[in-house]
């Protein structure tokens, strides 16, 4: 699952107070109401709220249906609420998307899920033990490839994940092969195909294989074509370096801190280059649910495609499985959803679907220090 990545950017230097009121969700059917009763689902929003998430906004997809919900607070300055419609950064559930997309590369003959990292990037993988010659396509997808964590790097850290660090350099551009290099500089996690450990560098390296394969300048346009564009998401872009997000949306606040105490930070402006292909898209839950209810329905990859990608590892938490881009995460009252988690400063989202894509949801908080998701997708899910 995802580390609910800590990468995000301050519009304001000043602190805002946190002063949240709490309202009922703001219900939006689509033209045909999604089945079932969401009252529970409801109540956990609110919940959420009343935890200190300054503001929730959830949409679910059922057969033809949707429902959607909002509570909180989408300004604090203004006392703006959240809106169903809301734009935010999906961070990690980037993660899928770039999957997809090797994937379907994989079913039209382009490449294997068995090629080695070398055979794309040729010499890009070297350095304190990291050899790509002995790491698969596959690896990189399932997080089994021992990479080191660009993230976890204690200069990057320093320079991009305190507060000081942030407010400096919350704008700054640099190259994937930047992010790489820090990666390399440190020594990894295990043998390929050893163990499990999340790592935003496979990602990185994944995005950078799609460029190689078909030739693109950047990633995000075979996503576009792939996936954005056949599906119409109207709402969901790959932004390269825009800093602001596009309308409607709400602002976002993070504590700059692992606290949730102290100032609260508009962080809603960041340079999500940062994040590549680990987690630089924007989306909203509408997108994001007809994304998944596409996906596991099979109309983006072939049956072949879809059961790679179903295919899990154990992952860091008990109840839940790694596939390629994928997690296979089981509720309490043993329902299987499938999807991804995402978070950056300031958010943090999850999706999910069940295994045939007829019913989906998906959530995001704009603000990352209170709350759980878990809580809403179990109402949702898992509620008589």
């Amino acid at each position: 699952m995802s580390r609910r990545v800590r990468t995000a950017a301050l519009t304001a230097a000043t602190a805002v107070a946190l002063s949240v009121a709490l309202a009922a969700p703001a219900v939006a059917a689509g033209p045909v109401a999604a089945p079932g009763d969401h009252d529970a689902t409801g109540r956990a929003v609110r919940a959420a709220v009343a935890d200190g998430v300054p503001g929730v906004t959830v949409t679910v997809r059922r057969g033809h249906g949707t429902w959607a919900a909002s509570a909180g607070t989408g300004n604090l300055k203004t006392g703006k609420p959240r809106s169903a419609r809301d734009h935010y950064r999906i961070a990690s559930i980037t993660k899928t998307f770039v999957a997809t997309v090797v994937l379907q590369l994989e079913a039209e003959g382009r490449l294997s899920l068995d090629d080695t990292v070398e055979q794309w990037l040729p010499g890009a993988v070297r350095g304190n033990g990291h050899d790509g010659r002995r790491i698969t396509i596959r690896q990189l997808l399932n997080h089994t490839s021992g990479i080191f964590d660009y993230l976890e790097d204690p200069g990057f850290q320093q320079t991009y994940m305190t507060a000081e660090g942030f407010l400096k350099h919350r704008f700054d551009e640099a190259a994937p092969e930047d992010m790489l290099a820090i990666a390399m500089k440190n020594e990894p996690y295990f043998e390929p195909g050893a163990s499990f450990a999340y790592s935003n560098t496979n990602y990185l390296l994944a995005a950078r294989v799609i460029e190689k394969v078909t030739g693109s300048d950047d990633y995000g346009d075979e996503i576009d074509r792939r996936i954005i564009g056949p599906l119409h998401l109207t709402s969901t872009s790959v932004p390269t370096t825009r800093v602001t997000l596009p309308r409607p949306g709400s602002r976002a606040y993070s504590k700059l801190a692992r606290t949730d105490t102290g100032p609260t930070y508009d962080v809603t402006e960041l340079n999500p280059r940062l994040a590549y292909g680990s987690g630089q898209m924007v989306s909203d839950s509408a997108d994001l649910t007809r994304f998944y209810s596409a996906l596991l329905g099979g109309r983006l990859l072939p049956p072949e495609q879809l059961k790679e990608m179903k295919t899990t590892v154990a992952s860091s938490r008990e109840t839940s499985r790694y596939g390629l881009g994928l997690v296979d995460r089981k509720l309490s009252c043993g329902v299987h959803v499938w999807g991804h988690d995402g978070g950056i400063y300031g958010s943090n989202s999850d999706a999910v679907t069940t295994g045939d894509g007829r019913h989906s949801l998906a959530v995001n908080f704009n603000g990352d220090w209170s709350g759980s998701t878990d809580a809403i997708i179990e109402a949702e899910f898992c509620a008589k």
